[in-house]
């Protein structure tokens, strides 16, 4: 019989209106003088300054941090542990979309740590180097509904000497708890929805389609991907459908439930164009999508005929693909990495860096520089 682990351990308030249980989840995650960490294009707006008054109404202590980059780096780390230790802060809240997320949860990890960063890159066993007495507690709130960084074990930070993507791994980075508050999403702009929307659907569409044995994985990644591709048009047309965006949320929090299982060439190309040329990752992932697709066809396609009829389509790989391309033209996503400002000059690096890329190894066929590259060309010239 195949063997696998499992890991399903995080506890969700979800609902429109629970970001009010902020303060008691924060008792229950043990956290008295929390530092919120979130990106510089959310700290000031009102969602963020509404939070914190609702933490400091309830007599909290709470420090911010928010010197963090659309795509996080190790410097924007360092700098949050400093205020975290500085400041006396006993916990996080991690706070925001993917940046704010994976940025305070490395933090609240590395605060008690004695080695670099990068020893625990998630490669084998390393996670075991670190010292999980100094291993901070989290609670994470998403304000956006794309990377469900707030269920994961984990945090995607940008070496930025050598301009690659790293994930910095450990189980205990688990937030103690998340709150799930579709009513934190509705301010963000059109881009930024369709954009981590894309993400959602990539990470549950690759984690069904990975290499591997993980039946739970599938069922979660399956009924993921039905979520975003019904309830992103709708979010879109109307910002303030609060029903969907808490559908959205859950296909979020599914995607990063179900990618344990595995992601795939749609990340390990995108990590690589994002890192390099500091494009919108979610978005990324929506320009590479069918490409990736056809380019996986051979081994995956009996799997997209189950799914497109899951998902009220014809039972077919065609059916599906056409859904993925209808979806992105009605929101306009970018067709081609040129539309998308993206030159073909780093080319040859792109395709060293993807096929490394911790992501690659779960891609259904096996990825090779050239495939790599193959798939690249057919991005920057929107050839099917």
């Amino acid at each position: 019989m195949t063997k696998a682990n499992w890991n399903y351990p995080t506890a969700v308030k979800f609902g429109a209106g629970r970001i009010a249980e902020l303060p008691e989840a924060l008792k229950t995650a043990g956290i008295a003088r929390p530092l919120l960490v979130t990106d510089a294009g959310l700290v000031n707006l009102p969602v963020t300054q509404n939070t914190l008054k609702l933490l400091r109404d309830a007599g909290f202590e709470v420090g911010v941090f928010a010197d963090v980059k659309p795509n996080p780096i190790s410097a924007n780390v360092n700098a949050g542990i400093e205020v975290l230790r500085k400041g006396g802060h006993d916990g996080v809240i991690a706070f925001g979309g993917g940046s704010g997320l994976d940025t305070g949860k490395v933090i609240a990890f590395m605060a008690g740590q004695t080695r670099p960063m990068w020893d625990f890159e998630d490669i084998g066993d390393w996670w075991t180097r670190a010292d999980p007495k100094g291993i901070f507690p989290i609670v994470a709130v998403p304000t956006t509904a794309g990377t469900g960084s707030e269920v994961g074990r984990a945090g995607v930070i940008t070496d930025e000497t050598t301009h690659t993507k790293k994930v910095i791994f450990h189980p205990l980075m688990m937030p103690k708890v998340v709150i799930a508050d579709p009513e934190l999403t509705v301010g963000m702009p059109t881009f930024i929805t369709v954009g981590t929307g894309f993400d959602a659907l990539a990470h549950c569409l690759e984690a069904y389609c990975a290499k591997g044995y993980h039946p739970l994985a599938d069922g979660i990644a399956v009924e993921g991907v039905r979520l975003a591709l019904e309830n992103l048009p709708k979010v879109v047309e109307n910002p303030n459908d609060i029903e969907a965006r808490g559908h959205l949320m859950s296909a979020a929090a599914m995607g990063a439930t179900a990618f344990q299982k595995g992601l795939g060439a749609i990340h390990s190309l995108s990590h690589p164009v994002g890192a390099l040329y500091d494009t919108h990752h979610g978005m990324t992932n929506a320009v590479f999508m069918p490409y990736v697709l056809v380019a996986n066809r051979d081994a995956i396609e009996a799997k997209i005929a189950r799914l497109a009829a899951y998902c009220g389509l014809s039972p077919n790989f065609d059916a599906f693909l056409s859904a993925i391309n209808g979806l992105r033209a009605k929101l306009n996503v970018p067709n081609t990495l040129k539309d998308f400002k993206v030159s073909g000059e780093k080319r040859e690096l792109i395709g060293e860096m993807a096929i490394v890329d911790p992501t690659a190894g779960g891609n259904p066929v096996e990825l090779t520089k050239k495939l790599a590259l193959e798939i690249f060309d057919r991005a920057m010239e929107g050839r099917l």
